[in-house]
């Protein structure tokens, strides 16, 4: 395995444990902001309980990213090509193209593999890898929701923009 598959995987690892230590402060700002972009969009028609709908998406959407960013999740039990077909399949599922966005996150794995000198620099060079590209998929998503804001992207949105301000400590890109 590459240095900068090593990266990749300490990367998701990091972001798993990030996502952990700070479920509770997520799904309270999701609350938030989920709240402020309802207004902020106009959307019509949001009653209490269609909003507490939107609400559970979003924690589904939370519950979603941690498994994906699992070190021992279901996504590594597979081989290799699986994997491939399955991100193949997921880049076409998505309301979202994700595929920009991950070629410059492995351009920058790569870039930061460089300096890795030991396994010991990996956690930092993950920490600094989150710094400069984020969490995978949000800046594909939180773009994606600015061309055509609708109700079916909301809940992808929200997560996307509170795991960036949160785990990754940045303004999300708007």
């Amino acid at each position: 395995m590459s240095a900068a598959q090593l990266l990749l995987k300490a990367y998701y690892e990091r972001l798993y444990e990030r996502v952990v230590a700070s479920r509770e402060v997520l799904t309270s700002r999701m609350d938030e902001l989920l709240s402020a972009e309802v207004v902020k969009q106009g959307f019509r028609d949001m009653d209490a309980d269609k909003l507490a709908a939107y609400r559970e998406a979003c924690v589904a959407f939370i519950d979603e990213r941690l498994e994906s960013y699992n070190p021992i999740g279901i996504q590594y039990t597979f081989g290799r090509p699986s994997s491939r077909l399955a991100a193949e399949l997921e880049f076409q599922l998505n309301w979202y193209d994700s595929r920009p966005e991950f070629a410059r996150l492995v351009a920058t794995a790569r870039s930061l593999a460089a300096e890795c000198e030991s396994d010991e620099m990996l956690p930092d060079l993950a920490d600094e890898l989150i710094r400069q590209a984020g969490a995978f998929p949000d800046r594909s998503i939180i773009g994606a929701y600015h061309v055509e804001p609708t109700l079916q992207k909301l809940p992808d949105y929200v997560v996307a923009r509170v795991i960036e301000e949160i785990i990754c400590g940045r303004e999300p890109p708007e």
